[in-house]
């Protein structure tokens, strides 16, 4: 199981957001590429970059920012927020991206997913974000008649291999993980799931990648990195052993 580095980027500084709510924002670093090369040099092989500002906007904004993060850390990238044209998911691969995640466009346009699979295969995923059973979309602000069960069924048909589920109420309140979420959607067919929303605990990490023989292949983990509740080389090291006493002193770990 992956852990990636969450670096959400939103009017060029690195933010998190509490429940994807543009009013609850905190900044935690002024320099996207810096914090990059921070979780690079901690042991980080993958990030999770998303552009906030084409979230909200609906229009890719951040890929300056984006390809320098790619360029200079040197590390496989995936890239979120407002990806929703082939010229848009077109430019975000040719900045090197390693897989594109595509929402909105999931929830609205089945045709432009399968061209994307079809075209592109393992390096196109689909965001299934999820609030009270429904899933949301356009940066999280409208909701959608759609449960993530019916939209994951939907884009495994259509070729999908990535699954990025995201819990939005427990996203940036370090509540942990909706593991029973995570488990209906696994049982929905062969898949590469990505969990999101919540991780509070190398704990919590290590109870996620009990579920990796079902399809769990990474877990994106943010605010509790910037917070320092967790340690990135201490969560690597847990999450490649599984074990709970290595996951205890990865939480309090041994001077």
């Amino acid at each position: 199981m992956v852990i990636l580095p969450a670096i959400d980027v939103l009017d060029g500084k690195v933010v998190r957001l509490t429940q994807g709510r543009r009013d609850q924002v905190t900044v935690y670093a002024d320099e996207p590429v810096a914090a990059a090369l921070r979780w690079k040099e901690q042991g980080a092989q993958w990030l999770h970059v998303v552009d906030l500002n084409g979230a909200f906007e609906g229009t890719y904004t951040n890929l300056g920012i984006a390809e320098q993060i790619i360029q200079r850390s040197g590390l496989n990238v995936e890239l979120s927020g407002g990806i929703r044209s082939k010229d848009t998911l077109a430019k975000c691969l040719a900045a090197g991206a390693a897989r594109v995640i595509l929402g909105t466009k999931a929830c609205e346009d089945p045709a432009f997913i399968q061209e994307a699979a079809d075209r592109y295969g393992p390096k196109i995923a689909v965001a299934i974000d999820a609030r009270a059973g429904q899933v949301v979309s356009r940066g999280w602000l409208s909701s959608t008649t759609l449960t993530p069960e019916q939209l994951v069924r939907s884009v495994l048909m259509l070729g999908v291999e990535w699954i990025i589920c995201t819990d939005v109420s427990r996203d940036g309140t370090l509540q942990g993980p909706n593991t029973a979420l995570l488990r209906q959607i696994l049982e929905l067919g062969p898949m590469h799931l990505i969990a999101s929303g919540g991780i509070a605990t190398v704990q919590d990490l290590v109870s996620l990648k009990a579920l990796e023989p079902q399809g769990l292949a990474g877990t994106i983990v943010g605010k509790a990195l910037y917070e320092g509740a967790i340690r990135l080389p201490e969560a690597i090291r847990a999450v490649e052993s599984g074990s709970d006493t290595d996951a205890r002193q990865a939480h309090h770990p041994v001077p």
